[in-house]
């Protein structure tokens, strides 16, 4: 279906917008405002822009960037700020990899073995 990268979702700090790609408006609501949230809450703590995007092999990549005469945005923050982004929604971003795998690039559900 996909063979590019795809966006998921992405925040600006300088338009003040949200966005949800609409492929993926079946996403449980609850699981679309933590999006909302962490996209939000990340550019307005380090400015700049913030895009979650699916590789192609189906990983959640973050991806940031910030306007060329942007004195406002910390870079250092930023790298810090996706690190905790990461350990603190570690479920709910292997789960949005796991849709996208499943619903989008058509793999088979796999469990983990180690799970009970």
């Amino acid at each position: 279906m996909y063979q590019d990268e795809v966006v998921l979702c992405g925040s600006s700090a300088y338009t003040k917008k949200f966005y949800l790609n609409e492929d993926f408006s079946n996403l449980p609501e609850q699981i679309k405002n933590d999006l909302k949230i962490l996209c939000v809450l990340y550019t307005e703590d380090v400015g700049g822009t913030l895009q979650l995007v699916f590789s192609k092999e189906g990983s959640l990549v973050f991806r940031m960037d910030s306007e060329e005469n942007d004195f406002m945005y910390d870079e250092i923050g930023s790298v810090l700020k996706i690190k905790q982004l990461q350990q603190t929604r570690q479920e709910l971003l292997e789960a949005l990899e796991m849709f996208y795998k499943v619903f989008f690039l058509g793999e088979e559900f796999e469990e983990d073995q180690g799970c009970y």
